[in-house]
């Protein structure tokens, strides 16, 4: 016994246009880095026929064209990626090569911006500072995105803090909500219905068809939250 975790991966079609390459089933910054690592690894020998990669928390999805994709090539290469991504030591699958950039996003915690920050505190027992404080103090992993256009699903929230969604949902959550759903933290990059705890709002904008990239956040990405004023919001919304 080497007392190594067990690593594995398992490649299979998802009907006849995508292919899904699957690891262990579970929030984890080793299984996500792998996801990550394979990802940027298939994407740099664009592959013939494939239309899109999409990582998620522990599996890796390929979107392709069923007409022109060599299904036998495709299959033999990730089993032969996947296969090599498990096998890499830890300090390998989570160093620089897969972290991606360190993104610091204000956020505005008070009330108008919050309106689910007293409940959080009143679960937690503590007071809507300390919610704050623990809310800003760990560097968050986006692990994937998803639900609306560059919305980062980011862990881990302090446990203390760790809510469940709300009951029932808003039918209009405002763009650039922040807020905490289990373990799991985000920022809502458009106006939609949502269920998440809401309990600050960053001026950043999130998701802009006009950039170059209009994602602001991409798999791998470490997101440190940091508390601002009322005054300083509106600056910053105004220099958008």
């Amino acid at each position: 016994m080497t007392g190594r975790p067990e690593r594995s991966c398992a490649v299979q079609w998802m009907g006849d246009s995508a292919l899904v390459v699957s690891f262990q089933e579970r929030i984890s910054l080793e299984v996500n880095a792998q996801v990550v690592e394979l990802a940027a690894s298939l994407r740099r020998q664009s592959l013939a026929g494939v239309r899109d990669i999409v990582e998620s928390y522990c599996s890796v999805t390929l979107h392709v064209d069923p007409l022109t994709v060599d299904v036998d090539h495709l299959v033999s290469v990730v089993e032969v990626e996947g296969e090599r991504v498990t096998t890499l030591m830890p300090s390998r699958v989570e160093g620089d090569s897969v972290d991606g950039s360190l993104i610091t996003v204000p956020v505005c915690y008070d009330d108008e911006f919050g309106p689910d920050l007293r409940t959080v505190a009143a679960v937690a027992g503590c007071s809507e500072r300390a919610v704050v404080r623990r809310h800003t103090a760990p560097t968050y992993r986006v692990y994937m995105l998803g639900f609306l256009p560059g919305f980062a699903y980011m862990a881990s929230v302090d446990p203390s803090i760790a809510v469940p969604r709300r009951p029932s949902p808003r039918l209009r959550v405002p763009t650039g909500s922040v807020g905490i759903a289990g373990p799991q933290t985000g920022v809502y990059p458009l106006t939609a219905p949502g269920g998440w705890q809401l309990i600050g709002r960053t001026p950043l904008s999130i998701f802009d068809l006009d950039r170059p990239d209009p994602f602001l956040f991409h798999p791998g990405d470490q997101v440190r939250f940091e508390s601002v004023d009322a005054v300083t919001f509106a600056e910053l919304s105004g220099s958008r």
